[in-house]
This record gives structure tokens, C-alpha cells and sequence, in this order.
């Protein structure tokens, strides 16, 4: 009930839905062919949004955190997953591939500057994209921040999340061999890209389910049961992301490169309870971000429905579109 309850008090916040003003897919090389849409004021402030995973996808409900009238809101489906195309595909599917994919993006729509939202690994690719591009961003506005360490994927990956989730982590170790849960991400890559589309299949819902478990502070731990296509595209693209540490040339990377962006204005909207991403990580970059506020979201977990973390996004992007 008490979920059911904040996922009703969620949606008091939003904004009504809206369709899209403008849909494409857009040849981006490497094979790829990429899904972008816009929605909102075709004249207003510029803003794209970046999505969770990798492999998450955009959705109409991330429509709902601007105001249409004030926003001209840029959304897409990064390589291999949603409606691009080629589904599930890792092949010339990169952090920095994602980057040029923004820009070319940005250069497409003829937009100078734009506002940067993402959360979870959407915050990670909007750090990267801003240090990268700095002159290219007025704003970031970040939640569930993930920097794409190895000491995160460790706590998630490794056992520390399983100690205040045991039941959901039973369900996705139990999987693996005795012998192999030294490395789950290892593990789980063997079966994810073993060619059987059943056993990827099958791995792919279960690497789906536990993340899903820990989204909100409201779970009961089941995880549900994501299509199969979907999961496939959502646990290949993040295990073949974290196998190779994000593509970045160092661990710690973005942290050791904030100053870059340093005189960008930004918001990071924090879960105090994020069993995902755990607040330190979101600390320490607003520690070293002098332009950064951070606004710590008291019982919210990790997920963008959250009902606290819902109204600080909105209230969020309703104060930049008024100044």
C-alpha cells in the first residue's frame, strides 16, 4: 500500500503528458541508427535527457519533468536498446561513441547550448559529455549519481548491496557456479554473450531483476519479470559497459577531471537510501563541484519515480525555466 500510495503522490508532480513535436531515427555510423525525439516548446530552453543503464532507454514519462511550455525537450535511445537499432547490439558502442552521438545530436537540432538531465548511469554519461564539452552545457541537473568506479560496481556487483538485499542476491548469485562469484560481471558476460539467445535470455532477466529489486525504497525485493527483449538489451549493454570499466582511461576519471566543468551550474537530486548508487559517491562530487548543489532526498532510494525525488527534479527544472 505505502508504495502504491507514493507512486500516487509521484504523478501530483509531474506534468501532464505530451507527444513528441518531432521524431527521427538518425544514422550515427558504426552501424548504428539512433531513435530522437523532441517535445515541448520547439522555442524554448533547450534540454536533453539521458537515460539510465546502459540500455534503459528513454520513455514518455521522462517527458513529464518540464514544463512544455518552457522547455524544448530532447530525448533518444542510445545505441542498442529502445528503438535504435541494432537491438542489443556492443559493437562500436562506447562511452565516447555516446558522446559523439550527443554532439551530433546537438549539431542535427542546431542547438548552441543545451541543459544536461540524466540519472544513474544517464548522470554518468552527463559528466563525461560535460567535461568533454564544456562550452556545449548551461546546466546539469544529475540524480542517483554514478561514476562509474570500480569500487561502485564492487559494492553492487560484489556483495556489499546483497547484505541489505540477502533475498535478491540469492536469486542472481545462485545462478553462478560457487567457483565463479568471485566475479559476478565476468559470470554473468560468459552467459550474456554465449550465443544461445534462450541462456542469454534467461541470465539477461535475472542481471535485470536484481537491479530492479534495489530501484526503490518502496521494494519488496521481487525484481519482476522484465520482457525478454528488453532485459537482453538492458544486461548486455551494462555488462558489456562495466567489463570494460566505462571505457574511461582511468578508474576515478571523472572525479579527477570536475574541474573541467567547475563553472557549469548544477543539481544532484540524491536518494538518501540509494542501495544502487550509494550517496557518497554524490557527496564527493558536490565536495569538488564548487558550482554543484546537492539536495539529499530523505526516504528515496535510486529510482527517477521516486515521489521525493520526482518533486525535486520538477521543482528543479521549474526554477531554471524561471530565471
Amino acid at each position: 500500500m505505502d508504495k502504491f500510495s507514493g507512486q500516487k503522490r509521484a504523478v501530483q508532480h509531474l506534468y501532464p503528458p505530451v507527444d513528441p513535436f518531432d521524431q527521427r531515427m538518425m544514422e550515427v555510423g558504426g552501424g548504428h541508427t539512433i531513435y530522437v525525439e523532441q517535445c515541448g516548446n520547439p522555442d524554448g530552453i533547450p534540454v536533453i535527457v539521458l537515460h539510465g543503464g546502459p540500455g534503459g532507454g528513454c520513455s514518455p514519462a521522462m517527458r513529464r519533468y518540464f514544463d512544455p511550455k518552457a522547455f524544448r525537450v530532447v530525448l533518444f535511445d542510445q545505441r542498442g536498446c529502445g528503438r535504435s537499432r541494432p537491438h542489443a547490439s556492443v559493437v562500436n558502442n562506447t562511452t565516447w561513441d555516446l558522446v559523439a552521438d550527443i554532439e551530433r545530436i546537438r549539431d542535427t537540432l542546431e542547438i548552441e547550448q543545451f541543459i544536461v538531465f540524466g540519472g544513474s548511469w544517464g548522470a554518468t554519461l552527463a559528466l563525461i559529455y560535460a567535461e568533454a564539452h564544456p562550452e556545449r552545457v548551461s546546466n546539469l541537473v544529475l540524480r542517483g549519481v554514478f561514476m562509474m568506479t570500480q569500487a561502485e560496481l564492487d559494492w553492487f556487483y560484489g556483495g556489499g548491496a546483497g547484505l541489505f538485499w540477502p533475498e535478491p542476491w540469492a536469486r542472481f548469485s545462485d545462478l553462478i557456479p560457487e567457483e565463479e562469484r568471485g566475479d559476478m560481471i565476468g559470470a554473468y558476460h560468459k552467459r550474456l554473450f554465449c550465443g544461445d539467445l534462450r541462456i542469454e535470455t534467461q541470465y539477461a532477466k535475472a542481471w535485470s531483476a536484481w537491479e530492479n529489486a534495489l530501484a526503490s525504497v518502496y521494494s519488496s525485493g521481487s525484481g519482476g519479470d522484465a520482457p525478454g527483449e528488453y532485459a537482453r538489451a538492458f544486461a548486455r549493454l551494462e555488462n558489456h559497459y562495466f567489463t570494460n570499466a566505462g571505457f574511461l582511461d582511468f578508474d576515478g576519471q571523472i572525479l579527477a577531471q570536475v574541474d573541467r566543468i567547475a563553472h557549469i551550474p548544477g543539481v544532484i537530486v540524491q536518494g538518501r537510501y540509494d542501495m544502487i548508487c550509494p550517496p557518497a559517491r554524490a557527496w564527493q562530487l558536490a565536495e569538488a563541484w564548487p558550482n554543484a548543489e546537492m539536495r539529499m532526498i530523505r526516504n528515496a532510494g535510486h529510482a527517477l519515480s521516486e515521489p521525493g525525488i520526482s518533486a525535486e527534479l520538477v521543482r528543479t527544472m521549474d526554477q531554471l525555466a524561471a530565471r
